[in-house]
């Protein structure tokens, strides 16, 4: 089969999640004997990553303007989208999904849209913007699409919302691989790196934005400080423009309630094994997140997990009681949690070894890959 992947750009550090979900996704696809191509923009091109992906073609184009999720590529006109069997664009909201939607539609081929999240209603700057796309573009993209996916519970009701039909709407699970977590690098060499002695270490993995919830985590670990916990939050990601708001907050806390936050910027590959290996804890604190995939590395790391509940992670967690729940925003709640894994570790890791039994049993690789095939195969027939 003839498959196109459509992304506005392939920067690990810029995309995170979803840029990891396309590249793997096309690897593996290709690696089943499928011909696959990714259609990107070169929006902080990163040419290293690039050439692991094998086989799999790359179509790169020229980006311009690269702000505010706008991403504009007029060579994307000249790309003849007969030439593939199917075409799975990735993301909700982009001006890149509209132009190849239209020409498949002109030219019948099938088209999936995967939302990663990018569904879920957003607060602030954006919002006129996001909505004006919704009314113009958005519906029709749903309206002419094959299938649309959600990775969660949470992600098939925000597809509702925008007025997909539950006929259209799929869910599938991304992929993890789990054989990159067969040999994990040697447990202390995070903690030396950034001078972490033996206290407590919460990390967080993601993005540097108000809607990861990390204001919430640093008030909890601000109470465990006041209960004489010796606890450090490491926060790993890129900033999203939310770095500089909570170190002005950091820095307004009094001298008789400091904590200690270290800002390591973003983790991949070894770098970030070693960090979720050496954390004592990982906490998604999301106000609306839709995947659970760093708890759910956290986990293959034998690492304890705490998630916000009413989100699309939570609910992922919940399921197989992969970890705790608190109440998103509820910085109390979150700080009893942390501390109920530093007063019962046997009970958190046995919860933890069972839960990596489940995702190695359900949610690997292996066994993902057949359910995006037959999704494709579906909407050609």
């Amino acid at each position: 089969m003839k498959i196109l992947q459509a992304f506005d750009f392939l920067s690990l550090p810029h995309g995170g999640g979803t840029v990891d979900i396309v590249y793997r996704l096309s690897k593996a696809l290709s690696a089943r004997g499928h011909e696959v191509t990714i259609c990107t923009g070169d929006h902080e091109l990163d040419c290293k990553y690039l050439s692991g992906l094998g086989d799999v073609g790359v179509k790169m184009y020229r980006s311009y303007f690269n702000k505010h999720g706008i991403y504009l590529m007029p060579g994307l006109t000249k790309l003849d989208v007969r030439n593939y069997d199917v075409i799975h664009l990735h993301c909700f909201r982009s001006i890149q999904n509209i132009v190849l939607a239209k020409r498949a539609v002109a030219n019948g081929v099938p088209y999936i849209v995967d939302a990663h999240g990018s569904t879920v209603p957003r607060n602030g700057k954006k919002t006129v913007l996001l909505n004006t796309y919704d009314l113009l573009a958005g519906k029709w993209l749903i309206d002419h699409a094959k299938f649309v996916i959600a990775e969660t519970e949470v992600g098939i009701i925000e597809w509702e919302r925008l007025g997909a039909y539950e006929s259209e709407i799929r869910l599938q699970h991304p992929l993890l691989d789990t054989s990159e977590f067969a040999v994990l690098p040697e447990k202390g060499s995070f903690r030396k790196k950034f001078h972490l002695g033996s206290e407590f270490v919460v990390l967080f993995l993601g993005r540097i934005h108000h809607a990861k919830g990390i204001d919430t985590l640093v008030d909890a670990v601000r109470i465990l400080r006041a209960r004489n916990v010796d606890v450090s939050l490491v926060l790993a990601g890129q900033d999203d423009g939310f770095k500089a708001v909570m170190l002005d907050y950091l820095a307004g806390m009094s001298y008789n309630e400091p904590i200690k936050v270290l800002f390591t910027g973003f983790l991949s590959g070894v770098d970030k094994l070693s960090a979720l290996v050496d954390a004592d804890v990982l906490v998604q604190p999301s106000r609306n997140e839709a995947g659970a995939r760093p708890s759910l590395e956290a986990v293959m790391c034998e690492t304890p997990v705490i998630v916000s509940q009413n989100t699309g992670a939570g609910k992922e967690i919940a399921k197989f009681d992969g970890g705790l729940l608190f109440k998103s925003g509820d910085a109390s709640e979150l700080a009893d949690a942390i501390q109920s894994i530093i007063n019962h570790p046997k009970e958190a890791r046995a919860r933890t070894e069972k839960a990596k039994m489940y995702i190695e049993e359900n949610l690997s690789l292996d066994k993902g890959i057949t359910g995006y095939e037959k999704l494709y195969q579906e909407a050609v027939s």
